[in-house]
């Protein structure tokens, strides 16, 4: 089979408008949570927004003014993601694989009013790209491909998925490049959503504390480019990384919540490894889905224990840096697990305070230089749909 080779990155987040911004807050342990700012919301909470309008967006980055936010932040990442390969493909067949959950909501909910006060009132282009397909189309766009592309909507896993499928498409030959991960921007649909299911932290959240509270939310973008050894050639790139293992695994016990025992959080993991070919002591870093809620962070702590016993390595969850950035969090922390790789560290677990008592191990809670040469990345999402991601450094015999 073919290797998936990562090959490049694009991200933003509330912690750095690409690559070199999000790493460089990383190593500071600067996070984005803050009171939201531009999000319309009655609500007074604090999430991980990025403090640029539609506007400025599209100004900064040369981008169509009416396009849903979620369709700038996912065009921003996949341009700085493409930009190596552009004018290097000729030949190469090319894929597009965009996750988001929330479509083009933003403009949406500006419309929806002025449409129920008077029908005649309002701009269709406001809904046009209102559907979570529209966003992957407008993202081909903004990097002018006409490729074969498809779009995946399965919750907080979502861009991890749309990674997984990428590299089956480069190991079974049906591709030499693939530009896969996702996007989301912060809505009062979601905002509102996840406030009645009661799970939002009022305060900066802190994941795995004994006295946890709730999930912030965060908003970005995030793509890696795929690619097999003939691209990898033809393009003269050095690969950052290898997508070595994935699995996804379903333990549907509820609509909202995992599994106590952490079924499919397991599942997920340990076919990860399967898929890497390696037993759990070669993982050199776990990021953590780790979300902050109740039921997650019980779910997978128990899920870790059953997978690594008393030898768990280095754990943190990011979301404490963005904020929960829900479709476009699986490739948000690929992203941050290449830099772990390419960096040789693994990233601080912020305010944690109280460790979860019935857990035998717990995160760590400083950035610590350190050999990494696999990165094992939860996601785990909405209806038990749980992913792992296998990221491991490059054999430089491989390439």
């Amino acid at each position: 089979m073919s290797t998936a080779y990562i090959v490049s990155t694009g991200i933003i987040t509330a912690i750095g408008r690409d690559y070199a911004g999000n790493l460089a807050s990383l190593r500071a342990g600067n996070a984005g949570i803050a009171p939201l700012s531009l999000l319309r919301t009655r609500h007074h909470l604090p999430a991980g927004e990025i403090k640029l309008s539609n506007e400025e967006l599209a100004q900064t980055y040369n981008l169509p003014a009416h396009w849903p936010r979620t369709a700038l932040l996912s065009s921003i990442a996949a341009k700085e993601a493409w930009e190596p390969l552009r004018c290097k493909t000729d030949g190469l067949r090319i894929g597009l694989i965009s996750a988001n959950t929330v479509g083009g909501m933003d403009l949406t909910e500006g419309f929806y009013p002025l449409f129920k006060n008077d029908p005649a009132m309002g701009n269709d282009d406001d809904i046009r790209h209102h559907e979570c397909g529209a966003i992957t189309r407008l993202t081909a766009s903004a990097l002018d491909l006409q490729c074969w592309s498809t779009t995946i909507s399965t919750a907080c896993s979502s861009s991890a998925n749309a990674i997984m499928m990428a590299a089956r498409l480069l190991q079974q030959g049906r591709m030499d490049v693939v530009i896969a991960g996702g996007a989301d921007a912060l809505s009062a649909f979601t905002l509102n959503g996840f406030n009645a299911l009661m799970i939002l932290d009022r305060e900066p959240c802190r994941p795995f504390d004994q006295n946890r509270k709730g999930l912030n939310l965060g908003e970005g973008a995030a793509y890696v480019v795929l690619a097999n050894q003939k691209a990898l050639q033809q393009c003269e790139l050095s690969p950052l990384a290898i997508v070595s293992g994935f699995a996804n695994a379903n333990d549907a016990h509820h609509q909202t919540a995992s599994s106590p025992d952490g079924k499919g959080n397991r599942f997920a993991m340990e076919g990860a490894l399967r898929s890497a070919g390696i037993d759990a002591d070669a993982i050199s870093y776990i990021n953590l889905h780790g979300t902050g809620t109740e039921n997650n962070d019980a779910s997978e702590g128990a899920a870790i224990s059953a997978v690594f016993g008393k030898a768990v390595p280095t754990a943190s969850s990011t979301k404490a840096f963005t904020g929960h950035t829900l479709g476009a969090a699986g490739a948000v922390e690929a992203v941050f697990s290449v830099m772990s790789i390419q960096e040789q560290c693994t990233w601080a677990h912020l305010r944690l305070q109280t460790p979860i008592a019935d857990l035998d191990w717990q995160p760590a809670t400083a950035l610590i230089q350190q050999p990494v040469k696999h990165v094992l990345s939860n996601s785990f999402g909405f209806g038990g749909n749980c992913s792992s991601l296998v990221l491991s450094a490059v054999d430089p015999a491989q390439t």
